[in-house]
């Protein structure tokens, strides 16, 4: 099918476009900050924005790259629309506000869940990638993909499927390959892991998607079951075959970054943009990168913005596709 193709090749440049890091920062930055910045995830506790924005928090305050107090701000809805709005609306040319992101921006843009995208804010960093993957309550009868892809194509309402808006493409595209229909999915929209996590144990849906690191620690315990990673090969540490080993030639990974508000600074800008770089080279983001399965594609400036402009224009022409 051509958007199992397109998207599939457009993550898969995700991170074979990789990018050495180069901060941009300048010395005039030095006094910069002088008090503390809200660090933002547009989603609740133990989604991927939550686990990646304390991801750099932590990493930051572990190897004192950032001493001012960085207090993170949960702000859910509509995978990120919410906080995006609150950024360009209420916070344009402030030096204190940084928010989490990822290809659901672009989603949300294309697809009309919101009016904002990466053109209308600060955008600071590519920090990583990560692989998406399907899970389901330890005591579900479902044991692979083909299990559920089965059920949904005998009959869709069977087959009750958490995700969040942005994580249904990737589910399409397992469903697509299955030669079932898209369409007929029965989503349940639940945001973010921990709240996935709760409705597999409490039985409210069947299945779930997002990314590796909402659910790695549930699957190490056994609460949850890994069905199927969209990777071109296992993880490491996470015991789960890939789509493609079970028949599914779907690869499909997510990419997440910093942004700020619109008309940022541009000397709070150049002071991110090292401290990231730094950040993704000291020892507390490589254990932490390690750890949830982040792989580390740093990029700023010239780099990311080329990143931003073509990878938009596949996920439209993909989206196209499917219409």
């Amino acid at each position: 099918m051509r958007i199992t193709t397109v998207l599939a090749a457009l993550m898969a440049a995700v991170l074979m476009t990789a990018g050495c890091a180069d901060s941009g920062a300048s010395d005039s930055a030095s006094a910069y900050p002088t008090g503390p910045v809200t660090m933002s995830a547009g989603a609740g506790l133990g989604s991927g924005f939550d686990l990646t924005i304390r991801a750099v928090v932590d990493a930051l305050r572990t190897d004192k790259i950032v001493t001012v107090p960085l207090p993170v701000l949960n702000k859910p809805g509509g995978a990120g629309a919410e906080l995006l709005a609150s950024m360009v609306r209420d916070h344009r040319g402030a030096d204190d506000q940084i928010a989490v992101t990822s290809l659901s921006m672009m989603l949300n843009q294309l697809e009309g869940r919101s009016p904002y995208g990466y053109a209308d804010v600060t955008m600071i960093a590519r920090l990583m990638t990560e692989y998406f993957v399907v899970v389901t309550g330890s005591a579900s009868p479902s044991e692979n993909l083909g299990d559920v892809m089965t059920a949904i194509k005998a009959d869709p309402s069977s087959i009750r499927v958490g995700a969040a808006a942005d994580d249904q493409a990737p589910f399409d595209l397992l469903v697509t390959a299955a030669g079932g229909d898209p369409s007929e999915v029965r989503y349940v929209d639940v945001e973010g892991g921990a709240d996935q996590t709760a409705a597999l144990r409490g039985g409210t849906v069947d299945v779930a998607i997002g990314g590796v690191s909402e659910f790695t620690g549930a699957v190490r315990e056994g609460t949850l079951r890994a069905l199927g990673v969209l990777a071109e090969n296992r993880l490491p540490g996470l015991d789960a075959p890939t789509a493609r080993e079970q028949g599914l030639d779907v690869t499909l990974a997510n990419w997440r970054g910093l942004y700020g508000p619109p008309d940022m600074p541009a000397t709070a800008v150049a002071y991110w943009q090292k401290a990231l770089g730094d950040m993704v080279r000291a020892p507390a983001w490589t254990t932490i990168a390690q750890r949830s399965q982040f792989t580390t594609t740093f990029s700023t400036g010239d780099e990311f913005q080329k990143f931003l402009v073509s990878t938009q224009a596949d996920v439209k022409a993909a989206l196209a596709s499917q219409r």
